[in-house]
C-alpha cells in the first residue's frame, strides 16, 4: 500500500520548476515528509540568524570564563542577561510561555529547563548544562554547553564526553537530502554503546524566525525516517544523554524543570546548524 502523501512542497502557480523543486517533489511523490518552503531560509534570513549566533556564542564564552564553584545559578542568569542586552539582543527564554529567567541552568540529574535561582549554588563535582537562546533583530539562535565544576567523578566525566560525541556524530551523518531519522539513529547507537540512554520526550527543532519551528529533531529512531533535510534549513541538534534510564518527569512546583526519573545525572550539548549543499555549517557553538 502506498503511503499517504503530505504535500508540504507546493510550487506557486505559473512558476517555473527549479532543480530544487524537482528533487524535493520526487521525494514527496515517494511519500517522504518534506519541508515547506517557509522552512528554507533566504540568504538575508541566514545572515540574520548567523549574527544572532555570534551573540549567543559570546554569551556562552563568557559563562565559560566565569563559572566556578560557589556561584549561584542566579548569578549566571544575571550575567547572561547583561551580556545579551548590552549587545542589542534579547534573551529568548525570558517570559517565553511564562519562563521567568534569561537562561536554563540544569545541574546533575536535571535534564533541561532548570530555572536559575539564588539557592542553587555550584559545588565541586557538579556538572551543569547552560542553555542560551538569543533574539537579535528578530532572528533566533540557540546553543548549550556542559560545564564540569572542578573535578568530578569518572562516571560523570564520561557522560559529559559521550554527550558531546553524540552531538558530533549527529553532525557528521546529517547531509543534504538525508533524513532527520539518520541523525537520531546514529546518536542513539553511540549512547547505547557507552551504556547510556537518550531522552525521548524532548528533541531538537527548527529555529531562526521563531524559537521553535519544524522539524522535530529526535535523537533516536530509524534511518530514512523523519523530515527530508534540504539546503537552507536551520535547526538544532541537542542530544540529552542519561546515565541511567531515559525516562524523565517535569517538576510539578515550577512546571518547567525536567528531571531524570531515576535521579541519575544527565548531559546535553547543543548547536544551531544551517544545512548547506555540502553539509552542516555551525551557527552557534
Amino acid at each position: 500500500m502506498r503511503r499517504k502523501i503530505r504535500r508540504n512542497w507546493i510550487v506557486p502557480e505559473g512558476a517555473e520548476l527549479t532543480d530544487l523543486d524537482r528533487k524535493i517533489l520526487a521525494f514527496q511523490e515517494e511519500g517522504c515528509l518534506v519541508p515547506s518552503r517557509k522552512l528554507i531560509k533566504t540568504p538575508e534570513q541566514i545572515e540574520g540568524i548567523r549574527r544572532s549566533g555570534v551573540v549567543n556564542t559570546g554569551v556562552l564564552d563568557l559563562v565559560a570564563q566565569e563559572i566556578h564553584a560557589g556561584m549561584t545559578t542566579l548569578e549566571i542568569d544575571e550575567m547572561v542577561y547583561d551580556y545579551t542586552v548590552s549587545h542589542g539582543a534579547i534573551p529568548a527564554p525570558l517570559n517565553y510561555e511564562g519562563f521567568p529567567k534569561s537562561v536554563c541552568t540544569s545541574i546533575n540529574e536535571v535534564v533541561c529547563h532548570g530555572i536559575p535561582n539564588e539557592f542553587d549554588v555550584l559545588e565541586e563535582g557538579d556538572i551543569i548544562n547552560v542553555d542560551v537562546s538569543t533574539i537579535l533583530d528578530g532572528y533566533y539562535s540557540d546553543a548549550s554547553r556542559m560545564f564540569v565544576i572542578g573535578q568530578t567523578t569518572p562516571e560523570k566525566q564520561k557522560l559529559v564526553d559521550v554527550a558531546r560525541e553524540c552531538l558530533e556524530i549527529g553532525m557528521k551523518v546529517a547531509r543534504p537530502f538525508g533524513f532527520v531519522g539518520d541523525i537520531g539513529n546514529a546518536i542513539e547507537k553511540h549512547a547505547r554503546k557507552n551504556g547510556f540512554s537518550i531522552v525521548r520526550d524532548l528533541c531538537g527543532h527548527g529555529v531562526g524566525l521563531e524559537f521553535h519551528e519544524e522539524p522535530d529533531v529526535e535523537h533516536f529512531g530509524r534511518k530514512g525516517t523523519g523530515m527530508l533535510l534540504v539546503p537552507g534549513m536551520v535547526f538544532t541538534i541537542e542530544p540529552m544523554v542519561n546515565m541511567g534510564d531515559w525516562r524523565v518527569f517535569v517538576d510539578e512546583e515550577d512546571g518547567w524543570t525536567v528531571v531524570t526519573e531515576d535521579e541519575l545525572p544527565s548531559a546535553q550539548w547543543e548547536h544551531t546548524f544551517l544545512m548547506t549543499e555540502n553539509g552542516l555549517e555551525i551557527l552557534t557553538y
